[in-house]
C-alpha cells in the first residue's frame, strides 16, 4: 500500500546511524519480520527514486498527551551514506513522507522450541529486532552482532530487553570480542551439544556468504535477508536481481530480491556469482 506518514521522532543513535519512527495505517500492523518499505526521501525529483529500508519495529504509539488515543507506528534504522539518507537525517517531528509498503517476503519462523541464532551487522540488525520479538515467544534466541567498531553495534539493549542472549564482536576490539561476528557464531555452534538450531542473518554480502557456508557445512537451516539496489520495490524493474544456485551460461537463474525476497533460504542462492 502507498500512504503518507508523519514522522514521530528522528534521532541519531550512533555516529552516522539514525532511528526514525513514523505513523502507519491500521493495516501496517500485519507487517511480517523481514519485510521492508520504500521511502521517498524528498518531495522533489532529486533524489528521484525511493530508498528501501528494513522494518525495525512496528506497533502502537501512545502520544505523551494524557488521554490521547494510540495509533500504529513503524520504525526504521538507517545510516547516512548519500544524499537521500542525508535528507532523512535533516527531517523533524511532524514532517511528512511518502511510503510504499510493507513489501517483500519475510522470515519463516521455523520450528517452535529449537534454538534460533540471529546474525547481523550494522544496519543489517534493522529487520532482526522484529524477528527476535516474534521468535522469543516460542524459542530461545541468541543474537550475534558484528561491526568494524562499537559505533556499528546498534540497539543491543532493545534485544536484551526481549530476553535475547547477545554476543558482540568488533573488528577493532572496541566492544565485545575482537574479531568478526562469524567467529562468535562458530564458538556457539561448537558448544551446542547437538541442540537443533536455525540461523537467520542480515548484513553485508561477505558476512552472509560466510554464514551461509557455516550453515551448509553443519546442515543447519539458514535464512538470509539480502540488501539490493531497488528502484521500484515490487519486481517491475528487475534492478535488484541476484544469481540463484543453478545459474550457468545456459541457465540464467536469477531471483528478484524485492519480489521473491528479500529473505531467502541460503541454499537457493549462487554465492560464488553474487
Amino acid at each position: 500500500m502507498q500512504f503518507t506518514s508523519m514522522i514521530l521522532s528522528n534521532f541519531q543513535i550512533s555516529p552516522g546511524y539514525w532511528r526514525m519512527r513514523l505513523t502507519a495505517p491500521r493495516e501496517f500492523g500485519h507487517a511480517e519480520p523481514g519485510q521492508f518499505i520504500m521511502l521517498r526521501t524528498s518531495s522533489g525529483i532529486d533524489p528521484l527514486l525511493r530508498r528501501p529500508f528494513g522494518i525495525f519495529d512496528a506497533g502502537l504509539h501512545s502520544p505523551p498527551q494524557t488521554g490521547a488515543a494510540s495509533h500504529p507506528f513503524f520504525e526504521i534504522l538507517y545510516k547516512v551514506v548519500g544524499k537521500g539518507t542525508s535528507l532523512l537525517s535533516s527531517l523533524h517531528e511532524n514532517d511528512l513522507l511518502d511510503v510504499l509498503g510493507p513489501l517483500g517476503k519475510g522470515f519463516d519462523m521455523g520450528i517452535p522450541g529449537e534454538e534460533k541464532l540471529i546474525v547481523g551487522g550494522g544496519v543489517g540488525l534493522a529487520p532482526l529486532y522484529l524477528l527476535a520479538r516474534e521468535l522469543v515467544k516460542h524459542s530461545p534466541v541468541r543474537l550475534f552482532a558484528g561491526g568494524r567498531s562499537r559505533d556499528d553495534i546498534l540497539c543491543i539493549t532493545e534485544f536484551e530487553r526481549l530476553g535475547v542472549e547477545c554476543y558482540v564482536a568488533t573488528e577493532d576490539g572496541s566492544l565485545g570480542e575482537c574479531g568478526v561476528v562469524t567467529e562468535a557464531l562458530l564458538k556457539r555452534l561448537d558448544s551446542r551439544n547437538r541442540q537443533k538450531s536455525a540461523i537467520f542473518a542480515c548484513g553485508p554480502h561477505g558476512m552472509l556468504d560466510a554464514v551461509s557456508k557455516i550453515a551448509s557445512e553443519r546442515s543447519i537451516p539458514c535464512q538470509v535477508s539480502l540488501e539490493g539496489y531497488m528502484a521500484c520495490g515490487v519486481g517491475a524493474c528487475l534492478g535488484c536481481v541476484t544469481p540463484g544456485k543453478n545459474r550457468t551460461a545456459e541457465n540464467p537463474d536469477f531471483r528478484c530480491v524485492c519480489a521473491e525476497g528479500p529473505v531467502f533460504d541460503s541454499r537457493e542462492l549462487g554465492w560464488g556469482n553474487i
